[in-house]
Parts: C-alpha cells; structure tokens; sequence
C-alpha cells in the first residue's frame, strides 16, 4: 500500500464541535490565568442580555439593542483583549438576574467592576445604586448625592452611559416631575421594569 493509500484509508476526522470547541478554550484559558474578561448571554423577559465579568466583578451588561458583538469589541478595547464566551465565569450574575426577573431577589449581591465610569460619572451610579428596589429618585437627587446639586443634567448623561443597567439600577431614576425621563434600554424597557419593581411614577 502506497502512502496515499494509507492516508486514503484512515478515517475521516470527526467535524468539531464549534460549542465545545469554544468552552474548551475558555477552560484552558481560565486555567492558565489568560482570560480576562468571561462573557455570556440569559434570556429575559425583555430578550437577549450579555453580561461580561472580570476578577473584579461584573463589568458590562448589554441589550440586544446593543449588538452584543459590538459590545465585546468595546469590552476588548476599554478593559481587556482576552475576552471569551465562558459562561461558568458568569453563573452567579446570571443567576441573580434570573432570580430578579422573577421576583425573588430584590437586591443584587455581586461585587462591581468600575473600570468604564470614573469620576463624577461614577459617582453617580454609585449613587443611583443605592436607590431601593421599588423606589425612585430624581436626576437631581442623584447629582447631588454625586456631590454636583446641580448637575441634573450632567447625572442624566452619566446615566445615559451606565454600563451596568438592572444591576445599577438607572431605570430608578426619573424626572423631578414623575416623567420617566431617558432610558438606554428603551422607555418601554425602563417601564418594565419599574412595573416589575411595583414602582408607578405618575
């Protein structure tokens, strides 16, 4: 038999499995201390969310809205090139988030990661944080919790850009006036959610 006889008669390679391909990876990379940035995705009642997680803790979620792609490669640039689909590094957000939809946890306890909102910005969601579930604040109860009483509107753009809705809670934080003001998820998002919360600003 020639060699390309032989070659001929080996088997044929078994078609890979792009799923598991792409979990095995992220295990070897945890393993070696190469990933950086675990992301993944839940259902929800509003859809699709992708959640990204770093040794410091959660650090991005996304709408669908979003691209979720789009928001990997922003991750990517702004905290960390490595960055793998790895879903075990997200099961505890995850997890919270599921229970939250479903009205079993009124309070998230997951450790934060600010590195994509410094300074008055994040004074801000540090303080829109802190509004209880089920209640509202002003735009102006928030700036001036960030230390600026004035800065309504610059808390609204700071809110426009939270990186981490739900979890930082910026659909708590409404006009001074009851109107719902903004929302980067969408005002029927925002809606929901103060619906889902028993929150109904007027």
């Amino acid at each position: 038999m020639t060699e390309l006889e032989r070659r001929l008669a080996r088997p044929a390679t078994p078609d890979l499995d792009p799923a598991r391909v792409t979990v095995e990876l992220a295990r070897r990379a945890d393993a070696e201390g190469l990933l950086d940035v675990a992301w993944s995705t839940l259902d929800t009642p509003l859809g699709p969310i992708a959640v990204f997680v770093t040794p410091r803790g959660l650090v991005r979620i996304a709408y669908d809205r979003e691209n979720f792609g789009a928001v990997a490669d922003e991750v990517a640039e702004r905290v960390s090139p490595r960055v793998l689909l790895a879903p075990r590094r997200t099961d505890a957000v995850r997890a919270q988030l599921d229970a939250y939809f479903a009205k079993g946890r009124r309070v998230f306890d997951l450790p934060i990661d600010w590195t994509l909102v410094r300074g008055f910005n994040q004074g801000v969601l540090r303080a829109t944080a802190a509004i209880p579930y089920g209640e509202v604040a002003s735009y102006g109860d928030v700036a001036s919790a960030a230390g600026s009483p004035r800065g309504a509107r610059a808390a609204g753009n700071a809110l426009a850009g939270n990186p981490i809705p739900i979890v930082v809670p910026c659909h708590r934080v409404i006009h001074a006036d009851g109107g719902l003001g903004g929302y980067t998820g969408g005002l029927e998002t925002k809606r929901f959610l103060l619906k889902l919360e028993g929150a109904r600003p007027s």
